[in-house]
């Protein structure tokens, strides 16, 4: 008798040592295979991107730096997609992607505006762009807690990439029309930069693109529109960036204004869209 109880209290942890292994193959499984290692290479590419366009606005290249933050924006909406389609999505994506978002979208943005268009304000020109990397790393951390809570159709505040975005266009279409006014420039950053800090931290709705799926049937008005805009951004890149980008920002309040608001998930629809060790990092901070 004594036996068979001493069995029976030992049976609970042989099936928890056995869960416990179980989980472990389950993480060490994607390791093994290495292909993690190509989206973590494209989102070490956008962080390099956001500290080489850092350096040119030191340098005052600030075309150039405006130019490596969209290549940063590209790579941030590569690895995601690479990661699901490569299933090999982990933790350590969305953790490595937010750090890779501060920099790229958060402080080499504060630093063009701030030396492009901000250094005449003195002392207002640094707060306004560090109000502006201060609320991009709260919108970042916000995201990561928000994910699988609320609707995933909805960006809960306007997107890090997107201001970035806007930062980025500024600068390009400024430069394209040739002003050389530092009070009118100063006059359109200043606003435009807390703006920015402002709806990052919101709780304005902003369309996202995450549930668009590459099989999925569009109108064919869609499909006209993002013909032109491809048409446009190949022809005259600086002013495109520039208007695409003030209208995703501005897109935001419209649908304020309009009655749409943040809704959040059910527990079992939330346990649905919450994402697993092999999904989450596949969430993209324009993800972000």
């Amino acid at each position: 008798m004594r036996e068979h109880a001493y069995e029976g209290a030992r049976r609970p942890k042989i099936k928890l040592i056995s869960g416990r292994l179980k989980m472990r193959r389950e993480v060490a499984e994607p390791l093994k295979r290495g292909v993690f290692l190509v989206p973590a290479a494209i989102t070490s590419l956008g962080l390099l991107s956001g500290f080489y366009s850092l350096i040119s606005s030191i340098n005052h290249h600030f075309e150039l730096a405006a130019t490596m933050i969209v290549v940063a924006f590209v790579c941030d909406g590569l690895d995601g997609r690479v990661a699901r389609a490569s299933r090999t999505s982990s933790q350590f994506g969305i953790e490595y992607d937010s750090l890779s978002d501060v920099v790229a979208f958060g402080v080499a943005p504060a630093s063009l505006v701030y030396m492009f268009a901000l250094t005449s304000l003195g002392n207002l020109g640094w707060v306004l762009s560090g109000a502006y990397v201060v609320c991009a790393a709260l919108r970042l951390a916000r995201f990561n807690t928000q994910v699988g809570v609320v609707d995933k159709r909805r960006f809960v505040g306007l997107p890090v990439p997107g201001a970035a975005a806007m930062i980025a266009g500024l600068v390009l279409a400024y430069s394209y029309c040739e002003f050389n006014s530092a009070r009118i420039l100063a006059a359109l950053a200043a606003p435009l930069t807390l703006a920015l800090a402002c709806l990052m931290v919101s709780r304005v709705p902003y369309p996202s693109f995450k549930s668009i799926k590459h099989r999925d049937r569009v109108p064919l008005e869609l499909l006209a529109v993002v013909v032109i805009i491809v048409a446009a951004m190949i022809t005259l890149p600086q002013l495109t960036l520039f208007l695409v980008s003030s209208a995703y920002v501005l897109s935001g309040p419209m649908l304020f204004v309009r009655g749409d608001r943040i809704g959040r998930l059910g527990s079992g629809e939330a346990h649905r869209q919450s994402p697993s060790v092999e999904t989450a990092a596949s969430q993209p901070p324009f993800q972000a």
